[in-house]
């Protein structure tokens, strides 16, 4: 028998709500945007990728359409390899873009292929009628995944003006995570209310705190004051190399009893690369370091490791692509480091890629970041999305990712596009941060609410 061929590609950018949520690249909009891939094969099965938002990653996918319908699903490495020699160095993509968080240059470290890849192994794993995980690497390792409570600092979304910056408002649901992810949470009290709140609902075990948004110290006591409040949890923060090697020192100074890792600490300074001075923090304070951003191709990976700059290494497969992401996790595995994934927000269809993935590494693995839990309950492309109970997701046993899409809620999450987002190009954080700091520019070495 023939193998199915993919019969039809779809492009379609979506929306989902969000809430003002601080980073170092200032604060999160409104409404946060995807792009999904949908191809539909002669069996009339549907396979689906979801990839970053925004208006370059979105003519990327369009641009390929035609290379990609026709083609037989079970040459879908054939068909990567071609898109990999049609992709084109940008002349703006200097390499140091997300080592510094400048999120306008993540479009050059997301390659939209993956979203193809997802959506072809999905089909595959659909027709041969086994999970996806068990078409990667050395096939199928866990029956479950553990995730992480990521935790951040939200803004209070009334100092933006309703007709420009409409954060959705939940201050009348029910469940009490969905209505404390809406509200201000800027103090170490709050944010130990937050971990309450989500260990609750989804049972997490360990946390991490998203930082680079007050003062180091202020984070340090939010993460004094976690540790108090959790003594068996793992706790961890990501700063996005927001402090000095000198700052990150002397700021980890006695925190071994509360700190587990902690994620990029500090980045690129005096000349030196983010990996060198990532070395140095390790040298000095004997913490463990993660990273999503000192190592997101295989030339800075192997500097990375040439270094013993990290122990950790986030290779998100929006980055890095399921091929790529397993063959990480298994160096790591023989070199006796670890493997995790970082997240940026996202549906129910990413929240399955990283699943199925994570159900395929071998060795040590970190607990998985994941925005889910400030979507989940509103923003489902899926029939059935994946439960995070007890801290975990199990594997679903059905064939490819395991979902099934929604096409009406899709169509719901377009239109939210269309109306919201559409036009405005990339992610831009600064901009909710003018009404709380008029004026504000980004600067990778100041917390975003420290001017």
């Amino acid at each position: 028998m023939e193998h199915p061929v993919i019969t039809k590609m779809q492009v379609i950018p979506v929306a989902g709500y969000d809430s003002m949520l601080m980073t170092l690249s200032g604060a999160h909009a409104p409404c946060f945007t995807s792009n999904l891939v949908i191809l539909t094969d002669s069996l009339n099965h549907t396979g689906i990728g979801e990839i970053h938002g925004g208006d370059y990653t979105c003519d990327c996918l369009n641009f390929v359409r035609p290379l990609v319908e026709g083609q037989p699903i079970a040459a879908y490495r054939q068909l990567l390899q071609k898109l990999h020699k049609l992709a084109r160095h940008e002349p703006t993509d200097d390499g140091e873009g997300i080592q510094t968080l400048d999120i306008s240059k993540l479009k050059f470290v997301v390659k939209s292929e993956w979203a193809i890849e997802c959506a072809m192994l999905d089909l595959i794993g659909q027709y041969l009628g086994v999970p996806m995980c068990q078409l990667l690497g050395e096939g199928q390792q866990r029956r479950e995944v553990e995730m992480l409570g990521y935790l951040f600092y939200v803004s209070d979304k009334a100092e933006t003006p309703a007709g420009e910056m409409q954060y959705l408002d939940e201050s009348g649901n029910p469940d009490p995570w969905f209505r404390l992810r809406r509200e201000e949470i800027l103090t170490p009290e709050r944010i130990v209310e937050e971990a309450q709140a989500v260990q609750e609902k989804y049972g997490f075990r360990n946390f991490k705190l998203k930082g680079g948004v007050l003062t180091g110290q202020e984070e340090m006591d939010a993460l004094r004051a976690l540790k108090k409040a959790f003594p068996d949890a793992r706790i961890n923060i990501d700063p996005n190399g927001a402090w000095s090697l000198a700052e990150a020192v002397e700021l980890c100074k006695g925190m071994h009893d509360v700190i587990t890792y902690v994620e990029d600490p500090c980045g690129p300074e005096a000349g030196f690369s983010g990996r060198e001075i990532m070395r140095e923090f390790k040298n000095a304070t004997q913490f463990q370091v993660a990273t999503n951003m000192i190592a997101t191709d295989w030339r800075q990976f192997y500097h990375t490791v040439s270094l013993n700059a990290c122990d950790i290494i986030l290779a998100d497969p929006h980055f890095w692509g399921f091929d790529g992401t397993i063959r990480m996790s298994q160096l790591l595995d023989s070199w006796g480091l670890t493997w995790g994934v970082h997240s940026n927000n996202h549906f129910d269809i990413s929240l399955a890629m990283v699943v199925q993935c994570a159900a395929a590494i071998p060795g040590k693995m970190n607990g998985i970041d994941t925005h889910w839990i400030w979507q989940e309950g509103r923003e489902r492309l899926t029939k059935q999305p994946m439960q995070i109970v007890d801290g975990c997701i199990d594997l679903p046993k059905k064939g490819g990712l395991g979902i099934e899409v929604d096409r009406e809620q899709v169509l719901k999450a377009h239109q939210l596009y269309l109306d919201k987002c559409y036009g405005k190009g990339a992610r831009n954080d600064a901009v909710g941060m003018q009404y709380l700091i008029p004026g504000w520019t980004f600067d990778n070495k100041k917390p975003c609410l420290v001017r």
